[in-house]
């Protein structure tokens, strides 16, 4: 029972994308505090674009919801030792903090699950790239919801 309180009490995640190129720095990246809020960033700097953030805090449900998505994913028994290295193409960063386990992943962008059918670990890659489908989905349909400007 213990345990499990623990897992209620520490929860963090953070995502990032992102790459040096033409036009900057360019990114998205999205963090899930231990208070509840989310924070969301995006910068494409294409066109001299601005870098939109945002910031919402969600309910316990919605928190619980990405807990067990994360959870149903076996993303905590994974490792990033055979995933490509992050080079000029790009990187991602998952960071999760779920109870008392901690995990940290750094690999190059993937463009395609062609690209993770080539890695030397198919099956652990293939598990990161749905979770973060599955997460940048959660987020994205978060963000429009709370500041959608006229809703229907």
């Amino acid at each position: 029972m213990a345990a499990e309180e623990e897992k209620e009490k520490e929860f963090y995640l953070r995502y990032y994308v992102g790459h040096k190129g033409k036009f900057g720095h360019e990114f998205l990246e999205f963090e899930f505090r231990p208070d509840g809020k989310l924070r969301y960033a995006n910068n494409s700097n294409y066109k001299n674009d601005t870098i939109i953030r945002k910031e919402v805090f969600l309910t316990p449900a919605v928190i619980k919801e990405c807990k067990r998505i994360i959870s149903d994913s076996e993303i905590m028994k994974e490792d990033d030792n055979n995933w490509p290295e992050p080079d000029r193409v790009g990187k991602q960063e998952l960071e999760i903090v779920l109870g008392n386990e901690h995990i940290s992943f750094a690999t190059s962008k993937i463009g395609s699950l062609v690209d993770v059918q080539g890695s030397n670990d198919p099956d652990g890659l293939r598990i990161f790239y749905y979770l973060v489908q599955d997460l940048k989905c959660l987020v994205f349909s978060l963000i429009s919801l709370h500041f959608k400007i006229k809703p229907i």
